[in-house]
Parts: C-alpha cells; sequence; structure tokens
C-alpha cells in the first residue's frame, strides 16, 4: 500500500488557525445560502484542501469520515456544533465557538451543523479530500450507509 504526502494535525491546525487570521484569504467568497450550505475551496495542492464553508440554521453534514484524510477546522463567526460518535454509536457534542480549532483524525466519524448565528468555517484535508463514507447510529453501533468520492467539503451529506 502506496503511503499518501499529508500533513500532520498540528500542521492543519495551524493552517486553518492563519488562513481564518487572514480574511484577505476568504473575505471575498462568503456567501450564505439558505438553502445548502455554501462552500468555496481556497486552496489546493497535492497536500492539503483548504475551504471554506457557511452555515444558517438548520443546515449539517450528518456524521461521515473523511476517507484516509485527516482535518482541521476553525469557526471564524457563529456558531458549530459538533458531534462525534465512537464505534459503539455513542454521540457527544461540543460547541464550536469563533477562534477555536479543532482536528479530526482519519477513521474518526463526526456530524457538523449551524448552532447560532450565520456562521463561517475553514477546513483543511490532508491528503485532499478523496472519499467519504456517510454513517447512521442503529442498535449500539454506527453502520455505514454509503461512501461516495468527494470533490467538496462533506458534500452529499449537506443539508
Amino acid at each position: 500500500m502506496t503511503r499518501l504526502a499529508h500533513l500532520g494535525l498540528a500542521e492543519l491546525t495551524t493552517l486553518v488557525h492563519n488562513t481564518a487570521a487572514d480574511t484577505t484569504a476568504w473575505q471575498r467568497v462568503v456567501r450564505f445560502n439558505s438553502t445548502d450550505r455554501f462552500y468555496a475551496r481556497l486552496h489546493s495542492d497535492s497536500l492539503v484542501d483548504v475551504w471554506l464553508l457557511t452555515w444558517l440554521h438548520d443546515q449539517s453534514t450528518d456524521l461521515h469520515d473523511h476517507g484516509l484524510s485527516a482535518a482541521a477546522f476553525t469557526v471564524v463567526r457563529g456558531e458549530l456544533l459538533e458531534v462525534r460518535a465512537t464505534a459503539d454509536a455513542r454521540l457527544s457534542s461540543h460547541r464550536r465557538l469563533p477562534g477555536e480549532t479543532t482536528w479530526v483524525a482519519p477513521g474518526v466519524v463526526h456530524d457538523v451543523r449551524h448552532s447560532s448565528g450565520p456562521a463561517i468555517s475553514i477546513h483543511a484535508y490532508s491528503p485532499p479530500l478523496d472519499s467519504m463514507t456517510y454513517y447512521e447510529a442503529r442498535h449500539g453501533r454506527l453502520e455505514p450507509v454509503r461512501t461516495l468520492d468527494a470533490d467538496a467539503p462533506e458534500f452529499a451529506g449537506a443539508r
């Protein structure tokens, strides 16, 4: 099996934090869509993809993983709720506030959802996002319901 080149979790965390701080890198592309989450790619190379996402009421990603990619995200504006799942389908919720950066190791299953106010977040994936598996928590375990090729962050489960 070939190892993919990638950034470490600390590097991803620093990248999204620094990108969020550089408002000239993303402010011009911010849009809000009442039907679906808006997303725009800010940067892409062989190591990492960086995305801006916006969130309004009732918009979420559904439980998913990032395939072989690690991820980090930071909230720039508003609040998000991140729900993480364990293998036995226990869910824990974490409010993500402006300026807060968190990372997601490969294989971790989570959901990100709007919590308060129009929200903006910056996400990075390394290696670049290739596929995602979506899950449902059933009978004390996580059951995969679909795996999709990904060409956008958490695109297929967006609501």
